[in-house]
């Protein structure tokens, strides 16, 4: 054996492809195998030395060294490390292995190219019942792999099935873990991905392969998701959402989007058995589940966003998500907020149920809290939110702009969306929370709705911008359109044909419709709806809880000054209150968010005041006055609540955000020509009260006049420059006072009191107009043309705002007098116990009572306050006009009636507790009356009228006004003035007296029919035939233009002397004189 051993060996070591081999022996185990009728294991070529040797020799023998059998054999080995290296492939990538013999080693050493020569797995799970069907063959191939991997999938417990692939025992938890994966979706997309990395490395001719392992790791794909009830236990659809979730948060959604469009691709090739929708509809489920319970700050929830903007991009995924939202009844507003979208929408750091704060995350306990820490907490759901709003806006933006299919079902949505929730905007929805809740989306939905609508809105909200006027606002005016009409001609919003327009359409106008409406348009016209739905309802919500937080806290303090056992009762009250406040606040007021708003409103008002100068093209004509007149206006097409919200956008900033009115800078201008335009101009903006509206925005965004000196002074620079350069101040000013005079006639049934409310804002406006000398000068010039006009047919508009502000002041102050005077009665009750022996009911009624009095007398302190202030400062440089008979008169009979209930013998009954609480400022006020007797009491006309006011005036009357004055520390020269005045005004009214003995016994035909006083200019009433005097007459047609006996329509105009009655007036009156002059004499 030996020596024929030998001898097999210098035959072989002889042969010229020995040399192909690493040794000799390998030359023998190669001959052996080839020797074999069938593939052997590895462990048969893995025989004994000897028989390898036997094998060899016999080879050698029979071939005698031939050199074409030596070329067979190595061609054999080749083919052999090709079929070991496609075992290995296949091991890396599937982690799958039909052998279970541990860390061997193999025949071929493998392609040198392959990185980490053949990089067997470490784990790999040990398919043992396929191997044995398999009868002995251990190895892998492109044939048995398709098998082996369904054979893999159906394991229940793959990690019980587990075998080390090399010598090492270590413990390796992550090899463990990636061969053992049980969840069929995450082991697949990891063969993908090691499939890929082998397609980077193997060599060429294995590449068919590596890419067949990608191609079944995609194919298994499809079939789990077509069939996922053959995999028991496995949830395949909450498989697909974690594996997107691990991605996001593993930076791997490239890698993850890459396979799963592999995977649509396979799903849509083959629909028979599931239709791509419905192996997707199941994940959108899953996911819906999740977000509706998710919070604002939680970071899982932009994980979800991420994955929601992923499926906005993918075309395939994106058709069924706009399908799979619309909701089950598209005429039920709480519908959508139950969809995917809805529910994502739905996320804020609101109340997830109204009134039930103990599950509430955010601001709880805040009394205990800082203002530091609550401003951080503020900042921190800010951030939260302008992630959350951008991921919306990526969604939806995506969603336009991917096709225009799911453009049309996206816009159909939120058009139906808006549509079915129109009730909110109602105002009986704030009267009944249990229906309303019922019935439509939650202000969460809708704010965070319309901040990614504002995002939307933001390429044409620049100054100026010429898409904006392509917006065409007929599209308001489309009736009902069937479901192709409203795709051709993107028209998605409905019922707005049904909305209130800024003014009537002409009836002989036919709007022109457009063939087919621009997104612009759409955009704009969505966004402006879903601020009305949402904003303002939450806007009149945190008004609404400030004052009773300011109500709340003011009883809590009375209750632990008063050492109360509701005190405690009352703070948790107050604190559950304040939760609910500053949440709204802090959702309210996200910087990004507003801003965007104020954008939208600025260019809101810059193509309404387009519209009304009658622009078209895309050019912008320059405002300037007077107006043009209206012809064929885009006007008539535009809803009243686009002009609505924009007031109250800038309502609110005044209130809860004022920071960024002064960021605004230069769109400050664009909104005060807006409000100039449309504020007095009824041709422009029929309604009255949204009219009136304006005028708080102007408010809102002027300077304030109780800005303190110090460092928050500097945030008034961009209002005041502003204010101070506006070119159409004139036009401003006499808009405003406008639209105090026709607010006094709305037609509606309780205008009385709604004009007190309306008028509030507009005199802190007057005041600081007077104070610009621009400003001044045309309020001036209105009070100059309504003296050289006073009988014109129509009475000036500055005459009527005169004589309107004095019935208010009249009627404001004698109002709250008489609250002052009830409280003081009620007060003194109480004080005296005389409330401890009523019955709980009628303690609760008087309790009730001097509340409800308390507050009546603060709103009519305030408003009486202003409007006397307001008198004040006009008659410091307007005094003619005061003057005229027709002022005069009712002026002085107003202030020397207040003067007796301030400091005459009345003003007793006005000494309530703490005028502070009712906003009474007795000295304020006498100052002010004293500073208009002062400023007119150079004009002969009105010192004379003075003491003809026989109800209030006496010198007495102004002696005690002089003590008052000099008790509250007012200047000297202003206390010398006034008596001067006083002892001017008494000498007139010993003349007069002498007159009205002389005049007492006029004929009553003499005599004004409504006055019962002499008439010195009698005039002819056309309609009734009634003669009055002159100056009664023009004051009454001031406040009502009818005759005041027959009630027909009059106007100054259509009067006519009474030539013949005035002459034997001034005839009786010259004789009067005459025989009074001669009774002097002869005295």
């Amino acid at each position: 054996m030996t020596d024929q051993g030998n001898n097999n060996n210098q035959n072989l070591s002889r042969n010229p492809f020995a040399a192909l081999f690493s040794s000799v022996s390998d030359a023998k185990d190669f001959a052996s195998v080839q020797k074999q009728p069938q593939p052997l294991s590895l462990d048969d070529s893995r025989g004994s030395q000897d028989d390898s040797d036997n094998s060899v020799s016999e080879s050698v023998d029979e071939n005698d060294d031939s050199l074409a059998e030596i070329s067979r054999s190595f061609r054999s080995r080749q083919e052999l490390c090709e079929q070991l290296n496609i075992n290995h492939m296949i091991q890396r990538i599937f982690l799958l292995t039909l052998d279970n013999t541990e860390a061997y080693s193999p025949g071929c050493a493998g392609d040198p190219s392959l990185k980490g020569g053949n990089g067997i797995p470490p784990r790999c799970v040990y398919l043992e019942e396929m191997a044995s069907d398999l009868d002995g063959q251990d190895w892998l191939d492109m044939d048995n792999i398709e098998q082996a991997l369904f054979n893999r999938m159906l394991l229940p417990e793959p990690g019980n099935h587990l075998i080390n692939m090399t010598s090492s025992s270590a413990l390796n938890l992550s090899a463990d873990r990636d061969a053992g994966e049980k969840r069929a979706v995450p082991y697949l997309f990891s063969c993908f991905q090691r499939a890929k990395e082998e397609i980077k490395k193997v060599p060429e001719k294995l590449l068919a392969c590596a890419v067949r392992c990608k191609n079944l790791s995609v194919l298994n794909t499809r079939t789990v998701l077509l069939t996922p009830e053959i995999y028991v236990g496995q949830n395949v659809s909450e498989q697909l959402l974690n594996l997107l979730l691990e991605a996001v948060s593993g930076g791997l959604l490239e890698e993850v989007g890459e396979f799963l469009d592999e995977v649509i691709a396979a799903l849509l090739a083959d629909q028979e058995v599931r239709t791509f929708g419905e192996v997707m509809v199941p994940v959108l489920e899953v996911m819906l589940g999740r977000v509706k319970d998710l919070d604002l700050c939680q970071l899982l929830l932009n994980s979800y966003l991420d994955i929601l903007v992923y499926f906005s991009k993918q075309l395939d995924i994106a058709r069924v998500f706009v399908d799979y939202i619309q909701p089950k009844d598209p005429n039920n507003g709480l519908q959508y907020q139950k969809t995917l979208l809805g529910a994502v929408l739905n996320i804020s750091c609101l109340l997830k149920t109204p009134g039930v704060v103990e599950s509430h995350g955010y601001f709880l306990n805040p009394s205990r809290s800082s203002p530091q820490e609550t401003k951080v907490q503020e900042s921190n759901i800010h951030q939260f939110m302008a992630q959350f709003h951008d991921k919306l806006f990526q969604i939806l933006k995506n969603l336009l702009q991917l096709s225009p299919d799911t453009r049309h079902r996206l816009l159909t949505w939120l058009g139906g969306c808006l549509h079915a929730n129109a009730g909110r905007a109602k105002i009986w929805a704030n009267q009944m929370p249990e229906i309303f809740f019922q019935m439509y989306a939650s202000d969460a939905f809708f704010l965070n709705l319309g901040a990614a609508l504002l995002r939307l809105c933001q390429p044409f909200c620049r100054l100026r911008s010429p898409k904006l006027l392509t917006f065409n606002p007929t599209y308001c005016a489309l009736k009902e359109l069937n479901e192709e009409e409203r795709r051709s001609r993107n028209v998605h919003v409905k019922g707005l044909d049904k909305e209130t327009t800024l003014i009537p359409a002409p009836q002989n106008q036919e709007p022109e419709f457009a063939q087919s409406y621009n997104l612009l348009t759409e955009n704009l016209i969505l966004t402006q709806y879903a601020l009305h739905l949402g904003f303002h309802r939450l806007h009149d919500q945190m008004v609404k809880m400030n004052q009773s937080l300011h109500r709340l806290q003011g009883v809590w303090r009375e209750a632990q000054q008063s050492a109360s056992p509701a005190s405690e009762q009352l703070r948790e009250q107050f604190e559950r209150l304040m939760t609910v406040y500053l949440s709204t606040k802090a959702a309210a007021t996200e910087p990004h968010m507003l801003q965007g708003c104020l954008n939208l409103q600025v260019s809101t008002a810059t193509v309404l005041v387009q519209f009304s100068l009658g622009t078209s093209g895309v050019d912008y004509t320059q405002l300037s006055f007077p107006l043009p007149p209206l012809e064929n206006s885009l006007l008539c097409y535009v809803p009243e609540f686009f002009a609505d919200s924009l007031g109250d956008f800038f309502i609110f900033l005044r209130r809860f955000a004022d920071e960024v009115l002064e960021s605004s800078g230069a769109s400050l201008e664009q909104i005060l020509d807006f409000v100039t335009v449309f504020m007095g101009n009824v041709e422009r903006l029929k309604n009255p009260h949204l009219r009136a509206k304006l005028a708080e925005v102007l408010e809102a965004v002027m300077p304030h006049l109780e800005q303190v000196p110090g460092p928050a002074q500097s945030s008034m620079f961009q209002r005041e420059r502003a204010f101070c350069t506006y070119q159409h101040a004139a036009h401003l000013a006499e808009a405003l006072i406008t639209v105090f005079v026709d607010i006094e006639f709305t037609g509606d049934p309780h205008q009385f009191e709604q004009k007190f409310n309306y008028r509030r804002p507009m005199y802190p406006i007057l005041k600081y107009m007077w104070g610009k000398d621009s400003y001044r000068e045309s309020i001036k010039s209105l009070a100059r043309y309504a003296s050289e006009n006073l009988e014109a047919m129509n009475p000036p508009l500055f005459l009527r705002f005169l004589n309107l502000l004095m019935n208010d002041a009249i009627f404001l102050l004698d109002e709250a007098i008489q609250y002052l005077s009830k409280i003081k009665v009620l007060q003194i009750e109480r004080d005296r116990g005389e409330w401890d022996s009523l019955a709980p009911d009628a303690r609760r009624e008087k309790e009730s009572s001097l509340q409800m009095f308390g507050q009546l007398a603060r709103f009519h302190n305030i408003m009486s306050n202003e409007t006397i202030g307001t008198l004040a400062f006009l008659t410091s440089e307007i005094k003619c006009l005061f003057a005229h008979p027709f002022l005069a008169e009712r002026i002085i009979s107003m202030l020397n009636y207040f003067l007796q209930h301030l400091v005459g013998p009345k003003m007793g009954a006005l000494k309530v507790k703490d005028f502070t609480e009712f906003d009474f400022k007795p000295q304020q006020l006498v100052s002010d009356i004293c500073t208009i007797y002062l400023n007119l009491g150079n004009e002969e006309n009105f010192c004379s009228t003075v003491p003809k006011d026989g109800r209030s005036y006496s010198p007495r009357l102004f002696a005690q006004m002089v003590r008052v004055l000099k008790k509250i520390n007012k200047p000297g020269n202003m206390i010398v003035s006034f008596s001067q005045l006083a002892d001017k005004i008494k000498s007139l009214a010993d003349q007069q007296l002498q007159d009205e003995e002389t005049y007492a016994d006029a004929p009553d035909e003499f005599l004004d029919p409504i006055m019962s006083t002499l008439m010195l200019d009698p005039v002819l009433l056309p309609s009734s035939r009634v003669t009055v005097d002159r100056s009664t007459i023009a004051r009454h047609l001031l406040s009502d233009q009818t005759d005041p006996f027959s009630r027909s329509l009059l106007t100054m105009d259509q009067i006519r002397s009474n030539t013949e009655l005035k002459e034997r007036i001034q005839q009786w009156l010259a004789e009067r004189k005459q025989k009074r002059l001669q009774t002097g004499q002869s005295a």
